[in-house]
C-alpha cells in the first residue's frame, strides 16, 4: 500500500487538485473519505468507544480524511450536543494530518450558521452543508443561494455544498452551484445524485473557480473521475476501504481498464449499502468485516433475515465475502 506522502504527491500531480487560500489556509479536498457511521449501544446511546475503535482501523487506509455527521452518520437522529461531541471525539481520535469534514446542515439558516461555527470550534476543518428541504417547494435557487451565502459569510472554516436528493427530495440546482462556486469560502460540492452528466457539467461550469467536486458514492466513482471530480465521499469505504482507495489510484494513474473491472465489482455492494438497504445494511456489513456496526437509532430498523441474505449475496457474488 502506498504511503501517505506518495498518495499526497500523486493527488497533487494527477488529480484536478486545486488549492485556494481561504482565511489564510490553503485547502485542497481531493481524495477519498469514508462518511463514518455513528455507533450506538443496545440502549441507543452513542458508543464513543466503538467509534474510536472503528476510526483506528479506518486510519490504516490512505484516506484523505473523514466525514462526520453526514447522512451515513444518522445526524438527523442526534441532538445538537451529540453532533458536536461526536465531531470532537473524532478530531481527537484521527491523525492530525487527516481532514475532518463535518456535516453542519440544519433546516434554518440561523441554526446552520450556529452549528457551523460550533463545528469549527470542536475541530472540524471543513463544514459540509446539506440542502434544507422541509419546505422544499419554496427552496428555489434564490433561496438556496441566500442560505449558503449567509452560512459561508460567517463560517470560520471552508464550506462544501451537499446535494443528496435521495434523502432530501431536493437537488441543488446547477445554476445555484455555479453562483455559489464564486464565493471565496465555498470550496466544493459533494454530489450524491448519481447523474454523471450533471457532475461533468458542474465541473465544466466552475472550471474558472477554485471549486472541486466529490462523488457522493462509490458506485459512480470512476465515471466521476472521468468527468473531472477529484475524489469521493463513499459509504462503501467503511467496509471496503482498501478497494475504494485502489479505485482512486487506478483512476489517477490512468489505468482505466483495471479501474473499470474494479468499479464493476463495487457497484452491487455499493447499491446494497446505500439505496437498497441503507444504513442498516451498511452497519450489518461492518459487523461482517470486523468493524462495529451495531444497531441504528429508531425509527430505522434492523434488516429482516431475507434482506440480510440478499445483502450477503451482493457482496459474495462479487468476491468480497
Amino acid at each position: 500500500m502506498l504511503g501517505p506522502q506518495i498518495w499526497a504527491s500523486m493527488r497533487q500531480g494527477l488529480s484536478r487538485g486545486l488549492s485556494r487560500n481561504v482565511k489564510g489556509k490553503k485547502v485542497d479536498i481531493a481524495g477519498i473519505y469514508p462518511p463514518v457511521t455513528t455507533p450506538f449501544t443496545a440502549t441507543a446511546e452513542v458508543d464513543y468507544g466503538k467509534l474510536e475503535e472503528n476510526l483506528n482501523r479506518l486510519a490504516t487506509f490512505p484516506f484523505r480524511g473523514f466525514v462526520v455527521q453526514g447522512s451515513t452518520g444518522e445526524f438527523p437522529f442526534l441532538t445538537s450536543l451529540e453532533r458536536l461531541e461526536v465531531v470532537s471525539r473524532v478530531r481527537q481520535a484521527i491523525p492530525k494530518d487527516k481532514f475532518l469534514i463535518a456535516g453542519s446542515g440544519c433546516e434554518s439558516t440561523q441554526a446552520t450558521v450556529e452549528m457551523t461555527v460550533s463545528m469549527a470550534q470542536v475541530g472540524a476543518d471543513v463544514a459540509m452543508v446539506v440542502t434544507p428541504c422541509y419546505y422544499r417547494g419554496r427552496m428555489s435557487s434564490a433561496a438556496l443561494i441566500h442560505h449558503y451565502t449567509k452560512v459561508a459569510d460567517v463560517s470560520p472554516i471552508p464550506v462544501v455544498l451537499y446535494s443528496v436528493p435521495a434523502n432530501t427530495g431536493l437537488e441543488l440546482p446547477v445554476d445555484a452551484v455555479v453562483t455559489l462556486s464564486q464565493h471565496p469560502n465555498i470550496i466544493g460540492l459533494k454530489d450524491s445524485g448519481g447523474d454523471v452528466t450533471r457532475i461533468g457539467l458542474i465541473v465544466h461550469k466552475t472550471s474558472k473557480q477554485d471549486f472541486q467536486v466529490l462523488a457522493g458514492s462509490a458506485g459512480f466513482l470512476l465515471a466521476s473521475y472521468a468527468v473531472g471530480a477529484v475524489g469521493g465521499i463513499c459509504g462503501l469505504a467503511n467496509v471496503l476501504g482498501a478497494q475504494v482507495c485502489q479505485l482512486e489510484r487506478l483512476c489517477l494513474t490512468g489505468q482505466w481498464e483495471a479501474a473499470q473491472e474494479l468499479q464493476h465489482r463495487l457497484i452491487e455492494p455499493n447499491t446494497a449499502v446505500t439505496r437498497r438497504f441503507g444504513i442498516p445494511g451498511l452497519k450489518k456489513t461492518m459487523d461482517w468485516f470486523g468493524y462495529y456496526g451495531g444497531p441504528c437509532r429508531a425509527p430505522l430498523q434492523e434488516l429482516s433475515p431475507t434482506e440480510e441474505e440478499a445483502l450477503r449475496l451482493d457482496f459474495s457474488n462479487n468476491g468480497w465475502l
